[in-house]
């Protein structure tokens, strides 16, 4: 591709750690895209691996010129990686995908033809059948969805993750958004550009283990919660008005107690009011601290994430974007 020719298909990829898959990811994926009669780029964000991966990727890029490897200074998560790769992908159309290979590359060429068919902006590939997942991450992902789609709206698509194609005009939007509590499943759809799906069998990890746990899939759902709605402060203040009548109740009871002259010397009353009243208060604190963290490390204006390396760059096909211009969270 020549220099300053803005490629039809750019292929983002996040990757950490992901040595084991990359022969598979390389036999599979670039076959696929070279068959596809378009220009492309396929854009890998290396989240500051510690294995052999960016090592693999830059060998390989000698004799796949579309192969691009951007590599932040540390690991700063799955969604600032693909922030990442939002801000320096130059294609017309861009489809985010996993190196896994949980989500089929086949499904690409469905993906742009679908978009170019229909005339839209946005394609979801949704997960049709989940059989190769856990039944634990299974149980999570319906838990979230439901829960998102009751908070954040029904436009959410259910089983739709991080694979999915979008136009040059959505990449503009997300690119222009302030916000550091951009999480994409939610973000795009919340854009309402027109959209289309596309089903897919999700399919085993082709190799390596996964580097997505259970501690990261709950800072998901709970960054997803927090940066889009307003529902915990309301839960709060719920909680805080239980509160008040749980405490008004005792109080009622251990009144009516006195008058009646039963009143037994005890402390059994007296700690379960407290410790219901306490833990209330606590959780309406922990829930207000939340925000106000958000707010504070909003007010610091740090980059999540830092390029330390483009290989574009060295060739003059890009120019570079400050890291400062996004500030997209999620934590390693």
């Amino acid at each position: 591709m020549a220099a300053g020719t803005r490629p039809v298909l750019s292929v983002v990829v996040p990757m950490y750690d992901e040595e084991e898959v990359l022969p598979i990811f390389f036999a599979r994926m670039r076959p696929l895209l070279d068959a596809q009669g378009v220009s492309y780029e396929v854009l890998v964000v290396d989240d500051g691996s510690r294995d052999a991966t960016a090592a693999l990727l830059t060998s390989a890029a000698t004799g796949w010129p579309q192969l691009r490897l951007v590599r932040l200074l540390r690991n700063s998560g799955h969604q600032a990686a693909l922030s990442a790769g939002f801000r320096r992908a130059v294609g017309e159309y861009l489809v985010t995908i996993d190196a896994d290979l949980q989500d089929p590359p086949e499904v690409i060429a469905e993906l742009l033809a679908t978009a170019r068919d229909a005339d839209v902006d946005v394609v979801y590939g949704v997960r049709s059948d989940r059989s190769s997942d856990s039944w634990l991450k299974r149980s999570t992902a319906r838990m979230y969805y439901r829960l998102m789609c009751r908070l954040v709206g029904k436009d959410i698509p259910f089983d739709a993750g991080d694979f999915r194609l979008v136009s040059r005009r959505v990449v503009d939007a997300v690119n222009a958004l302030p916000e550091d509590g951009r999480v994409f499943r939610l973000v795009i759809p919340w854009l309402g550009f027109p959209s289309a799906q596309v089903a897919y069998v999700r399919a085993e990890r082709a190799a390596g283990t996964t580097k997505y746990n259970l501690r990261k899939m709950f800072g998901l759902a709970f960054d997803s919660v927090t940066a889009f709605s307003a529902a915990p402060l309301r839960l709060a203040t719920w909680l805080g008005l239980l509160g008040g009548l749980v405490s008004c109740a005792v109080v009622v009871a251990a009144l009516v107690i006195k008058i009646a002259g039963r009143s037994i010397p005890g402390w059994t009353s007296t700690v379960l009011a407290v410790g219901v009243i306490g833990a209330i208060q606590l959780i309406c604190l922990g829930l207000l601290g939340e925000y106000v963290a958000r707010l504070f490390q909003s007010s610091q204006g740090r980059p999540q994430f830092l390029v330390g390396y483009d290989s574009h760059e060295d060739l003059g096909h890009h120019t570079y974007a400050e890291a400062t211009e996004s500030r997209d969270p999620e934590p390693g």
